[in-house]
């Protein structure tokens, strides 16, 4: 009889795992409380009305149609219970052999409350159809508004200047110069202000020098206004305040300044470390937890590459799931596990048109080229021959046209009162 294996989450370590483990020894039940696996590296881009959502997001069942041994429950993971093989969901409770969390992250707004109820995050393609309404509705808005209204429709604020900060600015920054003009002729855009907002020193802080003058350079000569060394102290939806007491009036504050694990309760206390990852051992097993283990960004491991664990990215997630998935394979064999260690095989971002960066561990380069292969390396990952293709032709139409036809507003209509 095939051993029962949970899978808690859909994105990219969890996928992995399913397409990698051998589906004549293990049985899978994935449970995701949405139906759809999504490419997170191109949220921007739906954002910015670039890509449809339906481009970066497929469908779970889908992806394994012909997965015979994989059953896909639509639910939110309340807790575990690892004494007694169990997990709790919103439908119900159900047993394991093992559980693979793979959970990854949410937005950390760092214990700021009013932050997190004013600003926008973008972790979901749900976000980036957000982020896209809101941005479109502020320009239809601010035709028709009073001048002492304009300012702050004209103000956007990106907090946050890593990958995802950096990649969305260029890419708003792009839309006000060669887009957003023709649709709003009415619109003095030279007073639609980008701010990118960032508490180190340096924009893509984690990249080689190279990449963070590029980037902040390519940003700066985009119009972008670049603020390092700063940190937004407060938003209260009108009024953005910064830790040296200036301000901005804003309508538009999006917030990817970091992440936090999502937390599931079950796990032992002495099981978290700080940032509240989950201790795990070369092996993906949870410190305390006899068959339980975590992939990917949750996951804190030590090897002697990475003594402070792996970045959370989406490589390392994939890895650590290819491994575990082999070492699955190989417990059933009767063989020994394989330890995991993370080869870096590089990061890359890109600010728009023709620019990019990219830092290989044989060499770095910015520029057309690093825009090249920033274009080619995410095609590759799209999981669809269908969506590469759609992709694929929607980037070279708005190469050559700099426009796209995608900038609808997608609001869900208000049910009406059926009562008598």
């Amino acid at each position: 009889m095939k051993q029962k294996i949970i899978v808690a989450g859909g994105g990219f370590a969890g996928i992995q795992f399913i397409k990698t483990l051998d589906e004549k020894l293990f049985d899978v039940l994935l449970i995701d409380k949405i139906n759809y696996h999504q490419f997170q590296p191109l949220f921007y881009q739906i954002a910015t009305s670039q890509l449809e959502p339906a481009s970066i997001s497929f469908p779970l069942r889908h992806i394994f149609k012909y997965k015979k041994n994989v059953q896909i429950r639509l639910a939110e993971v309340i807790s575990i219970h690892p004494a007694a093989n169990k997990i709790n969901t919103s439908i119900g409770e159900f047993e394991y052999d093992f559980l693979v969390l793979a959970i990854g992250c949410t937005t950390n707004f760092f214990g700021n409350k009013e932050i997190d109820r004013n600003s926008f995050t973008l972790k979901s393609t749900s976000d980036a159809i957000t982020i896209r309404n809101h941005v479109l509705q502020m320009f239809e808005d601010i035709i028709s508004a009073k001048e002492t209204e304009k300012e702050s429709l004209l103000n956007m604020v990106i907090a946050g200047a890593g990958p995802t900060g950096v990649e969305l600015a260029g890419a708003f920054a792009e839309i006000k110069k060669n887009i957003l003009p023709k649709d709003y002729p009415g619109i003095d855009f030279s007073k639609f202000n980008i701010t990118l907002v960032e508490g180190s020193k340096y924009t893509l802080n984690n990249m080689s020098n190279s990449a963070k003058t590029a980037s902040r350079k390519y940003l700066e000569q985009m119009g972008v206004n670049v603020l390092t060394e700063t940190i937004v102290k407060n938003y209260d939806g009108e009024i953005l305040t910064f830790s040296n007491r200036n301000t901005i009036k804003t309508k538009t504050v999006i917030w990817t300044a970091g992440v936090t694990p999502n937390m599931v309760e079950g796990i032992p206390h002495e099981s978290f470390t700080k940032g509240n990852r989950i201790k795990v051992s070369r092996t993906n097993k949870v410190e305390g937890c006899s068959a339980v283990f975590a992939l990917g960004d949750i996951a804190y491991m030590q090897t002697p590459m990475y003594p402070m664990s792996h970045p959370q990215v989406a490589n390392v997630a994939i890895n650590q799931a290819k491994n575990l998935a082999k070492n699955f394979k190989r417990m059933a064999n009767g063989k020994k596990w394989v330890e995991f260690e993370y080869k870096d095989r590089g990061t890359m971002a890109t600010i728009g048109r023709n620019k990019a960066v990219v830092d290989l561990p044989f060499i770095k380069f910015k520029g057309y080229l690093a825009w090249l292969t920033w274009m080619f390396l995410h095609l590759m990952l799209i999981l669809s021959v269908r969506n590469k293709l759609i992709i694929f032709i929607n980037w070279a139409w708005a190469y050559f046209t700099k426009d796209t036809s995608l900038r609808l507003i997608l609001t869900p209509n208000k049910k009406k009162n059926l009562t008598p």
